[in-house]
């Protein structure tokens, strides 16, 4: 950004002069120095004319903002920052001192960047978790699903103010209701508060988990990954194609691991009854009651069941 000086020079030198005190005179009337001035009588004009560039530097980024062109296209000399002035009195002498606030589009914008390094995300459109959530507009938009929204709500207040909690949700309900979307706000929320946070959609991370095996570094760092986060999401979880080792070897691990230390959430179209069910067969081996029933005992008590009512919201 140009500052007053180099707006000068760019004028033929007989002109600067005369233009160096009109520029002047305008920066010492402009209303936000005059706000400086009340708020600091003891300012004589001598220092004011001596600190004219930063006077000018603070009027022009100040404009600059009322007439926001958005953060990508910030006209400033940072980019989310404005020039603030203060003023200090020290052994009888005024000193102005400017420094570069961050604007609110700035502090939103780094915000959101701390919210998306605290949360992975495998397979999952990050709007998912990026998206502004309106948490009247969750409950208005369907009332079917109200009931479940305020659970959401209860469970996020639950952990701000008590800390991570050992129980999970398990979000069961139809196709398009919007169970993904409030598993995502859960996460961006408590993800605020400095929690971390993993979400999978589990059809294709099965898939991806299969040829994992032969990357066994990889493999790992992924299962240390979902094990010690802080909230772990199943997104569409009965939807997969198991096979045994996925089964038992990755998905049966990282629950063993989370159960009693920290809280997991499923999302599903499948009541846990079925999703037992189908975590009995694969196509491999056929129906194993028993192995379904000892992961679902890795599920089921450690999950409070919301059922998500409503219509499909998917497509409009």
């Amino acid at each position: 950004m140009e500052s007053l000086g180099e707006a000068l020079r760019r004028l033929p030198i007989m002109e600067q002069a005369k233009d160096s005190e009109r520029v002047a005179e305008q920066v010492l009337k402009d209303p936000l120095v005059a706000k400086l001035r009340d708020r600091y009588p003891g300012l004589e004009e001598t220092v004011l004319r001596t600190n004219l560039n930063r006077l000018y530097q603070m009027a022009k980024e100040y404009r600059n903002c009322k007439e926001c062109p958005g953060l990508a296209r910030c006209p400033n000399d940072m980019q989310g920052h404005y020039t603030g002035i203060t003023c200090s009195e020290q052994n009888g002498r005024w000193q102005i001192i400017d420094e570069k606030t961050p604007c609110s589009k700035w502090t939103s914008h780094q915000q959101q960047l701390q919210i998306q390094r605290r949360i992975t995300s495998f397979y999952i459109d990050e709007a998912v978790f990026g998206a502004s959530y309106d948490e009247t507009e969750m409950q208005d938009s369907d009332a079917n699903r109200e009931s479940a929204v305020n659970r959401v709500l209860h469970y996020v207040h639950t952990t701000r103010t008590e800390g991570l909690q050992k129980q999970g949700l398990y979000l069961m309900g139809d196709f398009g209701t919007g169970k993904t979307y409030m598993a995502g706000y859960l996460l961006q929320k408590l993800a605020k508060e400095g929690y971390s946070g993993v979400i999978v959609y589990m059809p294709e991370f099965v898939e991806d988990a299969k040829a994992l095996m032969l990357e066994p570094q990889k493999l790992k760092e992924t299962l240390k990954l979902m094990k010690e986060t802080d909230l772990l999401v199943f997104d569409d979880i009965g939807a997969e194609n198991l096979s045994p080792w996925v089964r038992d070897h990755v998905l049966g691990a990282i629950l063993n691991y989370r159960m009693n230390r920290k809280p997991t959430f499923y999302t599903s179209n499948h009541d846990l009854d079925a999703l037992e069910k189908h975590f009995s067969f694969t196509h491999k081996e056929g129906e194993e009651m028993h192995k379904g029933q000892r992961l679902m005992d890795r599920v089921r008590p450690f999950v409070d069941v919301v059922h998500v009512r409503g219509r499909n919201h998917r497509g409009g």
